[in-house]
C-alpha cells in the first residue's frame, strides 16, 4: 500500500480549548500551549491514530524538538517537504495527558510568525494540526492511519481535524477574547502584508 500525504484540516465540532500564552524568557518570542494530538478517536477526516503510533512517533520528534528542527508553518501546503520560507513556529516541548499530546510551542519572528503572531494578539482562534506520510485502511466506519505513518511537522491551521486542537488566546485578565470572523482575518493579514511593502491586488 503506497503512502499519501495526511493532511487534518477540516472543521472540529468539539469545544474549543484555551491556549496558554506566555514568553519565552531566553529570546522574548511568545510561546503557546496547547494540545497537538488525540489517540483513539475519530477525527473530523474520519481517521483513527491509535495511542501507540502516536507514541512512537512523538519519540522520533522528539530528536527534531532536541535538536530545534521541529518546524512547522502557517497552514498546511500540499507537500511532505517544510518551506522554510514559509516556518512560523517551533514545538519546543510535550507530554502526553491521558490520550492527549500536549506541546508547547515558539512563535518565531519570520514573515509567517509574525502574522500568526498578530492573530493571535488579535483574538482570532487558531487550531494546529499534523501533517505526515501513511497509508490508510478502511475498518468500519473508520480509516485507520497505518503503521508505516510517518510524522513531519505540526501546522497552525484555520479548521484542525483532531478534536481539541482549536485554540484561542487567553487575555491576562482571565477574559476569554473575542472570536473574530474571516473578514476581520483577512483584514489584519492584509494590513500585515501592506505594512510590509508587500500589499495584495484587490
Amino acid at each position: 500500500m503506497s503512502k499519501t500525504l495526511l493532511i487534518e484540516t477540516h472543521t472540529l465540532k468539539s469545544n474549543p480549548v484555551q491556549l496558554t500564552e506566555n514568553v519565552n524568557s531566553e529570546n522574548g518570542n511568545l510561546m503557546v500551549e496547547g494540545i497537538l494530538a488525540t489517540a483513539e478517536v475519530k477525527n473530523g477526516n474520519g481517521r483513527y491514530y491509535s495511542k501507540e503510533l502516536w507514541n512512537r512517533e512523538m519519540e522520533k520528534y522528539k530528536e527534531l524538538i532536541d535538536e530545534r528542527r521541529s518546524m512547522g508553518e502557517l497552514d498546511h501546503p500540499e507537500s511532505s517537504v517544510i518551506n522554510l520560507q514559509n516556518v512560523s513556529h517551533l514545538v519546543t516541548e510535550y507530554h502526553w495527558d491521558g490520550d492527549n499530546v500536549i506541546g508547547k510551542i515558539e512563535i518565531l519572528p519570520t514573515p509567517s510568525g509574525n502574522i500568526l503572531k498578530e492573530l493571535i494578539k488579535a483574538g482570532v482562534t487558531v487550531g494546529v494540526s499534523s501533517r505526515g506520510m501513511g497509508s490508510l485502511e478502511q475498518n468500519g466506519n473508520v480509516m485507520e492511519v497505518q503503521d508505516d505513518f510517518e510524522l513531519l511537522c505540526w501546522d497552525f491551521v484555520s479548521t484542525p481535524s483532531n478534536p481539541g486542537s482549536f485554540m484561542h488566546e487567553v487575555i491576562k485578565e482571565g477574559k476569554e477574547t473575542l472570536i473574530y470572523d474571516y473578514n476581520k482575518v483577512n483584514q489584519i493579514v492584509r494590513e500585515i502584508l501592506c505594512s510590509k511593502g508587500s500589499c495584495p491586488v484587490t
